[in-house]
């Protein structure tokens, strides 16, 4: 079973997508925050991570870095409402496998996520 971390600081995208993968056969885990991801991830090391640009206390582009430090291939995947290009190629730059702009597509971001980890 692969472990899955949703990053959002909006609880309705979490318990969607934790509801959308569970589904799959996902398990999900879910954090609000940048510390609250960071304490997941010494637990449960995930096989994906999704993970939203704009976090209070701790921006997504900080959160990348530190996953990225932790697990450098582990795949992340970007969600933003805002779409800044800057932003995004700068995830890019640190390892961000795929974008979605919210609202996202369910369909396309479980394609996505299913590609990556079932090939």
């Amino acid at each position: 079973m692969c472990n899955l971390l949703i990053v959002d600081d909006q609880e309705g995208i979490r318990l969607l997508l934790r509801e959308v993968f569970k589904q799959d056969g996902y398990c999900t885990h879910l954090a609000a925050s940048g510390v609250e991801a960071l304490a997941i991830v010494e637990t449960y090391i995930p096989d994906c991570v999704l993970l939203d640009m704009r976090i209070p206390g701790m921006d997504g582009i900080t959160i990348l870095s530190k996953l990225r430090e932790l697990f450098p291939n582990l795949p992340i995947i970007m969600m933003t409402a805002y779409g800044e290009v800057t932003e995004i190629e700068k995830t890019k730059r640190l390892g961000a496998v795929a974008h979605f702009t919210k609202p996202f597509n369910i369909f396309e971001i479980r394609a996505t996520v299913n590609k990556i980890l079932l090939g």
